[in-house]
Parts: structure tokens; sequence; C-alpha cells
């Protein structure tokens, strides 16, 4: 629920962007369901899946929730909305028990909820509440839409309609291998009030040193896992933490989700609902955390911390080459928002592809695609910043910092939206997972 606490200063932007993005929003999340059969949109009951339904109506609630509720007084738009789409109120369980009468109550919802929304902005200048407001309300359904395409994966339904087939020069773009040397120095952590948007858990900005290092060029390919598992990787419990260990063990894994022997030495792999040649030079994609600390261990290497790897998506090296420069940049290549030649993100182009693809991407020491085309497991536990203050959405953070055992992931994946990510974004999952588009890259 929300806090009497004021949210953190945020810089306004026109209510014209903001009609724009929440209208691009609910076209995605009509996109994403309306092919769907009504067997599809419950979906099928998992550990970490929601019902597709559930999901939407918990869309429509959370506008609702912050905007028009909190901010407006309203009374909300649909009687049972607390007691069905609270996610923190109903629990996994308790949502595929509730019984939907109509599988349009939730677009219908949403779609009542959305037009009051854009109704009550006026004016070219949005109030600063506002711009704070309808964008967390928006990048949130933002970060539902991935989950909405992976969990499309995981069930074997047909990939989304407005995904293409990328063109032959990202598909066919090789591998990318080699390290870059980093220079270590002061580092800013976080986010600032410069960032246009940002989340509690990247604030607040503060002073850390932060030692030289050497860097993948890359992730990690799909090449280059396939020889661990030749190699015996997840038969070999020296490779393995303890409790990564057991959880191999107990769910039988004996190679990254979604993986195929083809009966002859190689491998296929499930996209969708199709099932396709393992490409050697994409990144490995849907492995845990365990499975890269393993590769790592494996390997002789390493995972980066997540304050290495803040430093080489926004540091560059000093006028007189040695050391780093003052200043941060936003994304890798600068601060220019992403476009489509310098990272594979919304979801435009079938991904994940080649590791070498994207090199107007590259940031200013030589690493490629740190933003976009697979998410980066990081050695780094989520913890919270010093002077962390939980912003009026309290239990984005602050809980999973109570539980402890959630990893930091960076970064991006090819279904991230374009304005949620830059270089001080912070995802987080616990290390067993394998459905989101989580890969990889190492330091020596």
């Amino acid at each position: 629920m929300a806090s009497n606490r004021q949210f953190p200063p945020t810089q306004r932007v026109s209510t014209e962007y903001l009609t724009r993005i929440l209208e691009s929003a609910q076209e995605r999340t009509l996109s994403l369901v309306n092919d769907l059969t009504a067997e599809q949109k419950h979906g099928v009951q998992a550990p970490g899946l929601n019902p597709l339904w559930w999901e939407i109506g918990h869309i429509a609630w959370f506008h609702e929730k912050f905007i028009l509720r909190d901010l407006d007084g309203e009374r909300p738009c649909f009687k049972h909305a607390d007691g069905y789409f609270d996610s923190f109120q109903v629990g996994h369980e308790a949502r595929w028990r509730l019984a939907s009468a109509d599988l349009s109550t939730p677009l219908d919802y949403l779609d009542r909820v959305r037009k009051a929304l854009i109704d009550r902005l006026s004016g070219g200048l949005a109030s600063e509440a506002d711009s704070y407001f309808y964008q967390l309300t928006t990048f949130h359904e933002d970060m539902h839409h991935e989950a909405f395409i992976y969990t499309r994966q995981r069930l074997g339904y047909p990939r989304p309609s407005f995904v293409a087939d990328p063109p032959g020069h990202l598909e066919n773009a090789g591998p990318l291998p080699g390290d870059v040397a980093i220079p270590g120095g002061l580092h800013w952590q976080g986010s600032d009030e410069h960032v246009p948007f940002s989340f509690d858990n990247e604030r607040q900005m503060h002073p850390m040193e932060v030692g030289p290092f050497q860097m993948a060029r890359a992730p990690v390919t799909n090449e280059a896992f396939a020889a661990f598992i030749a190699d015996g990787g997840y038969e070999r419990r020296e490779f393995w933490s303890e409790e990564g260990w057991q959880w191999r063990c107990s769910n039988e894994v004996q190679a990254p989700a979604y993986w195929q022997s083809d009966g002859q030495g190689g491998w296929r792999v499930a996209r969708f609902d199709e099932i396709v040649a393992l490409r050697p030079y994409e990144p490995v994609v849907h492995v845990s955390w365990f499975e890269a600390n393993a590769y790592c261990s494996w390997a002789g290497r390493r995972l980066p911390t997540e304050h290495e790897w803040e430093v080489a998506a926004s540091r560059r090296l000093s006028d007189s080459g040695e050391g780093l420069s003052e200043g941060k940049r936003l994304y890798p290549w600068g601060d220019d928002a992403p476009a489509g030649e310098v990272a594979n993100l919304d979801a435009g182009i079938y991904g994940p592809v080649d590791v070498a693809a994207f090199s107007k991407g590259e940031n200013a020491f030589g690493c490629r695609q740190l933003l976009g085309n697979v998410w980066e497991w990081t050695a780094s536990s989520f913890r919270p910043y010093p002077g962390f203050e939980p912003d009026p959405y309290r239990e984005y953070s602050e809980p999973w910092f109570e539980k402890g055992d959630n990893k930091v992931l960076r970064g991006g994946a090819w279904a991230t939206r374009s304005r949620l990510i830059n270089s001080n974004h912070r995802n987080f999952f616990t290390p067993e997972r394998r459905d989101i588009y989580a890969g990889f890259r190492t330091c020596a």
C-alpha cells in the first residue's frame, strides 16, 4: 500500500508523453493476450506462474490504487479489486482459486481505469505527482509484459504476434571473444536526481571504491556453455556451491531450461511452440544463478559484482587514459535513449541474437550488449543502498531486502521495454529461477 511519505523528487514530463506511454502499454497488453484461448489465459498452475487473466486485473488495480484512489480519493472501479488483485494480499495459490465468472472482467476493468487515467490529464506539463505515479504504474505494467512473454515461453504458447524475425546481420553476427581491462577508482553507485526516473532500490547514490578488473566483451554463448556440459559440468560436485548442488540434484537439472538433446551429441531448444537448432553464438539464456556460478568455477572465471557491472556500463576512461573519468553515462554508449541500432530491447525482434550484434551499443571499453538481449546475473545479493528509503510502492523492494535470498541482475533483455532500463537499473530474482530471460558474462 502507498505510504504517507512524500514521493521522490521527479522530473516533470508532458501529459502527452504520459498519455502515449499509457496507450502503448495498453496496446502491448492486448497484443499479448488477445490471440490466446480462454484456457490459455488461465494458464497452467506452476510455481512462479500467475493466471494471465489475474495479471491483467492486477495491472488495472495497480494503476487505480496509486493514482485514482491514493491521489484522487476515488472509490474502486471494481468492487472486488482488493480481494482479487492486490498482489500482497492475495497469495499465488489463492490467485488460482479465485473464480472469474467472465474472462473479460479484468480487461474491462483495465479499460475503465485506463480511460479514467487519460481523462484526468490536462495541460502541457504534468504535475510532479502525476509525472512520478504515471511512470511508476506504466513501468510496472511494462514489467508484467516481460513476465507475459516468458510465461508464454514456459507454457509453449506461440510467440507474440508483434515479435519479428531478426534481420540476417543480427542473426548471424557471430561470437565476440576476449576481455577488456577496466580501471578501478571512485564510483558513485546508483541514481540521483539527474536520472529521469528511478526506483527506490537504485537510490541513494553513494561513493565506493572499485578495484580494476577484466570483463568479458560479451555474455557467455551457447557454444561455451555446451562445452561445460560436455565436460561433465552438471555432474561434477566441485564446481557447485552447496546450495546449488542440492538444487541441481533435487531438480535433476542437466542443461539450461528448454534445451533438448538432438540425439547426436548436439542440442536443440524450445522457443515458444517451436523446436529449433541451438545457435552457437547466441548468449546462453534461461540459466539460474546456480548454473552461472558453476560455469564460472569450471572456466576459472567469476561473475562480476553489480558495482563492477555498473562501472562498465556507465563510466569511461579519463582524458589521460589512466583511471576513470568524472561523471556517469546513463547508458553504455552515452546519454542518448536506446534506439534500434544500439540494443536489443522492446521485443521488436525474436531474441536473443548473436553476441557480436549491436556494435553501436558498446561501452567505452569495448563490452557489447550490456543493455538488452539477456539479463545478466551478478555475484551480488540484493541489498539496500546506504540511506535507502522505500517509495510509496513499499513492496517493490523492502520485503525482498528482508528476505535476503535474491541475486541482482543487470542490463535488461530483448523483451524488456527500453523506457524502463538504464545503467543504474537493478533487477532481482531468487537464484534458482530459470524462466526469466537471464544469462551472464564473466570476469577474469
